[in-house]
């Protein structure tokens, strides 16, 4: 299952605290180590997309407190720090508003600091108290709410009403294993396949008033932001595919207008009889295609490798 929205707490580790201790059974002066820094949290990027699935049981994530100063001057040991892995294309929101963008697979980033570790009363020692009996506790790690939202990050996304042959296309183009049925919204949740070493990604049915919440709603129309090149697919079977088009581009448009803009593809699918009514609202690429049709599946293949 694919979750691309969860809303997560996480704590940098507790400083540990100072320790109260001197040498010797008597007389000794004071030896008491600093505690250990707390952990940090930090967050590693992967290209897995399930990767936020993990946060639908873990709400709070909490790096590894520092240890207590010991004797004999010792510092306690620092926390280890705890690394989230997210996936490439997720967004990442605090209370203040402030943004992450986790763009690049690999990368690396701090999300909240540990906190530091609280001395040990060797370190008050000074000629006017040469045997202080207190210790600092240590100070908390950062805290924060964060809430994070998925943009899938494809080369090829693939649009269009229920039913019009989107996920029957990325079986045949790709790998992928789609679920495929006659009946509205079969496809409940993205799904991706390589083609060449470029993802597609089956965007699941839009429909009219998508971008209110209708339907599956604007719950998957974010996706759309970041795909490349959108493979608009229109079955030929439909009474009206001009119509069907116009729905989609109309949804596109209000959720938001730039999309409008990206590369575009219309796909007949399952038969090229209704070629000619798309030629009258003006869109220059169109191509039939059937699955059932090797030469048509083998044409989409060698537009969308480049070649």
């Amino acid at each position: 299952m694919l979750v691309d929205e969860a809303e997560i707490i996480i704590k940098g580790g507790h400083g540990g605290p100072g320790r109260v201790s001197f040498r010797g059974k008597k007389g000794g002066g004071p030896d008491g180590g600093n505690g250990g820094y707390g952990g940090d949290v930090l967050v590693r990027v992967t290209s897995d997309i399930y990767a936020l699935k993990q946060f639908l049981s873990k709400k709070v994530s909490k790096a590894e407190d520092g240890e207590k100063g010991g004797t004999g001057i010792r510092s306690g040991a620092n926390g280890k720090d705890l690394i989230l892995t997210m996936p490439v294309g997720t967004l990442l929101t605090d209370t203040t508003g402030s943004k992450i963008e986790l763009t690049k697979e690999g990368q690396e980033i701090l999300l909240a600091k540990g906190g530091l570790g609280g001395r040990g009363n060797e370190s008050f020692k000074s000629p006017s108290n040469t045997t202080p009996r207190y210790a600092q506790k240590g100070l908390p790690g950062q805290e924060k709410r964060l809430l994070l939202k998925l943009k899938l990050i494809a080369d090829f996304g693939l649009i269009g009403l229920p039913n019009a042959g989107k996920s029957s296309l990325l079986n045949e183009l790709t790998n992928a294993n789609a679920k495929i049925g006659a009946y509205p919204f079969t496809t409940l949740e993205p799904n991706l396949g390589v083609l060449n070493g470029k993802v597609i990604a089956d965007i699941p049915g839009l429909i009219e008033g998508a971008w209110e919440g209708k339907g599956l709603g604007h719950k998957f129309l974010q996706h759309i932001e970041k795909v490349k090149l959108l493979l608009h697919c229109i079955s030929s079977e439909s009474d009206d595919p001009a119509r069907d088009y116009k729905i989609i581009r109309e949804e596109l448009k209000k959720f938001n207008p730039e999309l409008l803009n990206k590369k575009e593809i219309i796909l007949l699918t399952k038969s090229d009889l209704l070629e000619t009514k798309f030629k009258k609202i003006g869109r220059k690429v169109v191509i039939p295609i059937s699955i059932h049709n090797w030469d048509s599946i083998q044409a989409l293949i060698k537009i969308l490798s480049g070649d």
